[in-house]
C-alpha cells in the first residue's frame, strides 16, 4: 500500500491491494459503533443533559477525533472540556480545527434542547481563552433553561441523516442555486460565500487538490493520519474514533501481516503514481464550493464557525446535497503555507480575516454513518 491509498481510505471510499487492481467498497454501516446513530438511542434518558449529549455527539469533527469530554458533577449544568489526547498537533498545531468540532457540538447540543423546549445558556471559556493551544481549562459552560413557547430549529430533524460524504459526485448534476442560497443562510453567526461558477469551481479543485498532494508529502500530516487507522470492525469497536476502514479483505490482509501501515507512507511505492487519477476524482467531482470566514481567529469566533458549518452541513443534508472538508489549505503548519496563502487571495479574504471552513458540495451516493463513541463514554463527574 501507499500513500495514495491511504487517502482512499482517508476518504471513506475504496482501498485496493498493492497487487491487485480489485477496488473493494467500505462498508461502515454495521456494528456497535454505528448504533448512536439511531434516533431511539438515549430517548430513555430522564436526564436531559443526557439526551441532548446523545445528539451532540453526531457532530462533525476532525478526523473523527470526538475530542469532546462532559462533566455532569453539577445539577441540571453541563462543563464541557477538551480531551488533550485527541487533538491533531501535525495538521492542527493550533487546535483551531478541534475548537471548530467543540462548536458543532455545542449546536447540536442547544437544537436538541430546544427540541425539548430548553434554551442552552452557553459561556465560552469561562477560566479564560486558551492559546496557542486548548488545555485543562472547560471550553463551554452550559445551563439548560426551560422556556415557554421556544420555537424548534428545522434543521434537528437531519442530525440523524448527516454524514460527510466523501464519495464522487455526480458531475452531471450541477448544484442549484437556489439550493446553495438557503444552505448558505443557514449560518447565523458569520456569512458563508459559495461559488459555482464553473470555470472558478475548475479553479479551486486544483488548488485544493494542491494542497492535498502537500499533506500527502509531509511526514508529520500524513503519519498522523496512517495512526489513526482503525482496520476491521473489531479495532473499530475498540476505538470508534479515527479513520474507520471496515473492509473483511482489509482487516484479513492486516491480521496476516500483509497490511502494513507503514508502507503507506512510502512515496516511491509502485502503486503511488497508479491511484492518482482515481483519488484526485474526489475532487474533480466538487460541483461547488462554500466557505465560512470570521472576523478574526480567537476561540470564541472558531467555535462560532463550528456551530455555522454544522448548520450548513445540515442544511446541505436538507436539500438532498452532500458536503464534504477540503481543510487542507486552511492548515497552519509550514508546509502549507504556500496553498494557504493562495486559497487566501483566490477567495478575496481580507487581511484579518480567517477561512475557518472550505467545503465541497454536490450529489454524492448513499453512504453509512460514521463510527462513534457512545455518550455515555464521553461523561465524567455524573
Amino acid at each position: 500500500m501507499n500513500r495514495r491509498n491511504f487517502m482512499l481510505i482517508l476518504g471513506g471510499g475504496v482501498i485496493t491491494a498493492a497487487a491487485a487492481t480489485t477496488i473493494w467498497v467500505l462498508s461502515r454501516q454495521d456494528g456497535d459503533a454505528q448504533s448512536v446513530w439511531d434516533p431511539k438511542k438515549g430517548a430513555e434518558e430522564a436526564d436531559l443533559r443526557r439526551w441532548v449529549l446523545s445528539h451532540a455527539i453526531l457532530a462533525p469533527n476532525p478526523h473523527n477525533r470526538q475530542p469532546w469530554i462532559a462533566d455532569l458533577g453539577t445539577a441540571d449544568e453541563i462543563t464541557l472540556y477538551c480531551q488533550k489526547d485527541r487533538r491533531l498537533p501535525e495538521t492542527d498545531p493550533f487546535d483551531r480545527q478541534i475548537t471548530i468540532g467543540l462548536g458543532a457540538f455545542l449546536e447540536l447540543l442547544s437544537m436538541a434542547a430546544m427540541e425539548r423546549g430548553f434554551r442552552a445558556e452557553i459561556a465560552l471559556f469561562p477560566e479564560g481563552e486558551p492559546q496557542p493551544r486548548l488545555d485543562e481549562r472547560p471550553v463551554a459552560h452550559i445551563r439548560l433553561v426551560r422556556q415557554d413557547g421556544l420555537a424548534r430549529d428545522p434543521l434537528f430533524q437531519e442530525i440523524y441523516r448527516r454524514r460527510t460524504n466523501r464519495s464522487n459526485y455526480d458531475i452531471a448534476l450541477p448544484v442549484p442555486k437556489d439550493s446553495l442560497k438557503r444552505i448558505a443562510a443557514a449560518s447565523r453567526h458569520f456569512p458563508a460565500r459559495y461559488a459555482d461558477d464553473p470555470t472558478r469551481v475548475g479553479d479551486l479543485r486544483s488548488l485544493a487538490w494542491a494542497a492535498m498532494e502537500t499533506e500527502f508529502l509531509t511526514p508529520g500530516a500524513a503519519k498522523e493520519s496512517v495512526d489513526l487507522m482503525r482496520i476491521g470492525r473489531s479495532e473499530i469497536a475498540a476505538n470508534p474514533d479515527g479513520i474507520a476502514i471496515d473492509s473483511l479483505f482489509v482487516s484479513a490482509m492486516d491480521t496476516v501481516g500483509l497490511f502494513d501501515r507503514n508502507d503507506l507512507l512510502d512515496p516511491t511505492s509502485q502503486s503511488y503514481s497508479q491511484q492518482v487519477d482515481f483519488i484526485r476524482s474526489q475532487f474533480d467531482t466538487a460541483m461547488a464550493f462554500l466557505w465560512l470566514t470570521t472576523p478574526g481567529n480567537v476561540r470564541g469566533e472558531q467555535i462560532n464557525a463550528g456551530r455555522d458549518y454544522v448548520r450548513l452541513n445540515l442544511a446541505a443534508t436538507a436539500e438532498g446535497l452532500s458536503m464534504q472538508p477540503f481543510s487542507q489549505a486552511l492548515q497552519e503548519y509550514v508546509e502549507m503555507r504556500p496553498h494557504f496563502d493562495r486559497l487566501r487571495t483566490a477567495l478575496a479574504i481580507q487581511p484579518q480575516e480567517t477561512v475557518q471552513m472550505f467545503v465541497r458540495l454536490g450529489y454524492g451516493g448513499e453512504i453509512g454513518p460514521a463510527p462513534r463513541w457512545p455518550y455515555e463514554t464521553r461523561i465524567r463527574s455524573a
